[in-house]
């Protein structure tokens, strides 16, 4: 039996509208997202796209996401498999692809997961874990693109 979750967010943007000539307008692209009980996110559009580079944009938080819901997969298998983890760090990058109309999509993420964990003798297994993460991963799977993987695994 499937289980389901609702996930709610509030978008509040205001119009902070600048004229950049006569004939067209350019408009602020930063806005809040609410999430009830937790801090507001001031997001904005990717420098690249005239957005406020100081703050989050969407394409940060999905690569975040992505990172953050495997390292959790991840762990929940260690835990599973009696891997003791000392540490976990990933320097993920994300590739977009901008079309000449303006469109765009993700084509690859790249996970740099690298782990410390406490038993030499389960390296392989923690190598090998990164695989199964990925296929629990919430995020991953609703994903349409790939989801590499480079893993490094060292014993303290």
């Amino acid at each position: 039996m499937a289980f389901k979750h609702i996930f709610k967010v509030a978008l509040s943007w205001f119009s902070t509208e600048k004229v950049a000539s006569p004939k067209s307008k350019v408009y602020s692209k930063s806005h809040h997202i609410s999430i009830e009980g937790k801090s507001d996110l001031a997001i904005s559009a990717a420098k690249a796209f005239k957005g406020d580079p100081s703050l989050y944009n969407p394409e940060d938080l999905l690569l975040s996401s992505l990172v953050s819901c495997h390292m959790m997969s991840y762990l929940y298998l260690c835990d599973q498999n009696n891997i003791e983890v000392i540490s976990y760090t990933d320097h993920a990058e994300a590739i977009l692809e901008v079309n000449s109309d303006a469109s765009g999509h993700f084509v690859e993420i790249i996970l740099k997961p690298a782990v410390v964990i406490l038993n030499p003798e389960q390296i392989a297994l923690a190598l090998d874990l990164h695989k199964k993460a990925n296929q629990l991963c919430f995020i991953a799977n609703s994903c349409n693109f790939p989801v590499m993987h480079m893993p490094t695994c060292l014993a303290e």
